[in-house]
Parts: structure tokens; sequence; C-alpha cells
């Protein structure tokens, strides 16, 4: 993955921010909207389109379009590198493959040792008996 070629993909959308702000929510649009087209993209390969495809599913249209939102700053320009930051965290999360589990084995001492508690717990039980006086 080249973070420089993907961010040369996406396309951001300036829209008016919702909730408080006064004047401000109603004049300045500094809320950023950005997509990227997982279908159309260059800077991937096609592995790395269907593991994103996979792991992002809830996230993505209908269309393969990843969109993500940020009107947390009143710079418009502020929310632009957030929403950067945030898009290219989570195409990391996305195409991270975990490592197989390898299943160990059960070492043959440890196996003696617990036949050899068992024995000793059922020896216990076996002297708690009242003794057979016949």
């Amino acid at each position: 993955m080249e973070a420089y070629k993907i961010i040369s993909e996406l396309q951001y959308k300036a829209v008016r921010s919702s909730g408080a702000g006064g004047q401000n929510v109603n004049k300045v649009s500094s809320k950023v909207v950005l997509s990227f087209d997982l279908k159309q993209s260059q800077a991937l390969s096609e592995e790395e389109k269907l593991l994103l495809q996979t792991n992002l599913a809830s996230r993505l249209t209908s269309d393969l379009v990843l969109i993500l939102n940020c009107d947390e700053d009143r710079s418009q320009l502020k929310n632009k590198e957030i929403v950067t930051k945030r898009f290219l965290e989570l195409i990391k999360k996305g195409l991270f493959v975990p490592k197989e589990r390898k299943a160990t084995k059960i070492p043959k001492s440890a196996i003696r040792k617990r036949i050899k508690d068992k024995k000793n717990v059922s020896q216990t039980k076996l002297n708690r008996r009242k003794p057979d006086l016949n």
C-alpha cells in the first residue's frame, strides 16, 4: 500500500456542517466528506481490493465506495486532515491479515503429571473409606 498514491485518488467535498455554532454553521462549509472508489482504484492490487471489500463490507456502499465525514473542527483544512488520517488508519486495519494460529501439542510430562495427580486423589479417597472387617 502506497499512501501517497491512494491519497491522490481521494475525492473531497466541503459541506455545511450541522449542529450548534450559530452564524458560522450557516455561512461556512467546514464539514468535509471524503469518498474513495475502491473499484476504480489504481493504487491497490486486486488482492488488496478483495481484502478491503471483505474487511470493510459494512462501511462500503453498494458501488464499493467508502464515504467518511468529519465536522469536528471549525476549520475546513483541519477537518480534511482529520478525515484523511482516519481513512488511512481504516485502510491499514482493513489490509491487516492476522497470523494463523498453530495448535500446540500437550507435553507428555504434563499428561503424566495429570494422571499421577488423579491417582493420588483416588488413593486419598480410598483411604477415607471405612475399613472392611470381613
